[in-house]
């Protein structure tokens, strides 16, 4: 418990630099008032790992539904996609250089709040407010069950487990997503020799592509791993990690703070009384075995 508080509080403590940004219209507020005024939430999300199956569930789904109960409206789902869903919910048009971020107009807002498995990085930390981290992960490598590469001999630290890993990437092709927690950038994968591969389909088709030769490995994070690992039993294996542990969190417009705290409240009754705990055991029930200080055994998800 007290390593996820430390790793909770560096979530906090990250340094987020202001943005760069031209002169352009506010987007219509839409706090919680205005969506209880509205009688409905909308929900963007992306279809990814089991956040949102597509098929009308999913852990942030279920949640999601549940918020919009406690607080008597009625839910919508409405899907985004990677590259627009920041500005579905700012109502805001942005470029991206690595980490910076200019702001170049306004567009139609969408959604009220995002919610899809979406990690915690410091240039999205610039569009938007995070909630406190619902879901931890991490970057793995993974390759198929009939790779040659072996997993890592354990080091018995995580970053001599991170420097291990990466010497495998070296001289061989890489899948991974540009603009997703996936982006190669993030881990500087071409500057450590990997032949990169950037896919431009969905993240939950970047297994099977993998399986079908696409490339010799993939970066997937630890939700879309666990979910690989169930549907194709005995075809992929996991190598080692790539990353320092990251979070996922629903994330809100910075004018909305009254939803983001009332979902904040929300949150922590659900923790308390063991709502959020079974939704995850349904979703992800091997999760335990990877994160037990996020998730203690035989105790509520904290």
């Amino acid at each position: 418990m007290r390593a996820t508080m430390i790793l909770l509080l560096a979530i906090s403590l990250i340094a987020v630099p202001a943005m760069s940004q031209t002169t352009v219209q506010a987007a219509p507020r839409h706090d919680l008032p205005e969506i209880q005024a509205a009688g409905k939430l909308r929900h963007l999300g992306i279809p990814y790992a089991n956040f949102v199956t597509g098929a009308g569930d999913g852990l942030d789904v279920d949640l999601v539904r549940l918020f919009c109960r406690e607080i008597g409206v009625a839910y919508e789902y409405v899907e985004t996609d990677w590259d627009r869903t920041y500005s579905d919910v700012t109502g805001l048009t942005f470029k991206r250089a690595g980490s910076e971020v200019t702001i170049t107009g306004t567009t139609a807002v969408r959604g009220d709040m995002i919610a899809h498995g979406m990690t915690v990085l410091p240039w999205r930390q610039k569009l938007v407010n995070f909630a406190e981290p619902m879901f931890p992960t991490q970057i793995w490598l993974i390759a198929p069950a009939t790779s040659r590469t072996a997993p890592i001999t354990p080091t018995g630290t995580l970053a001599g487990d991170i420097a291990v890993t990466f010497k495998l990437i070296n001289g061989v092709s890489v899948l991974a997503k540009p603009n997703t927690c996936l982006d190669p950038k993030l881990y500087d994968l071409a500057g450590r020799g990997a032949q990169v591969v950037n896919y431009e389909g969905s993240l939950n088709h970047m297994a099977p592509n993998l399986l079908g030769g696409m490339a010799d490995l993939t970066i997937l994070d630890v939700p879309d791993a666990l979910v690989a690992l169930r549907r194709w039993q005995g075809k992929i294996k996991i190598l080692g990690p790539l990353s320092e542990p990251q979070f996922m969190a629903a994330a809100f417009p910075k004018d909305s703070p009254k939803l983001e705290a009332a979902f904040a409240e929300f949150m922590v009754r659900c923790r308390a009384d063991g709502t959020y705990e079974n939704l995850v055991r349904k979703y992800y029930p091997g999760v335990w075995a990877y994160f037990p200080d996020f998730f203690p055994k035989g105790g509520h998800a904290q």
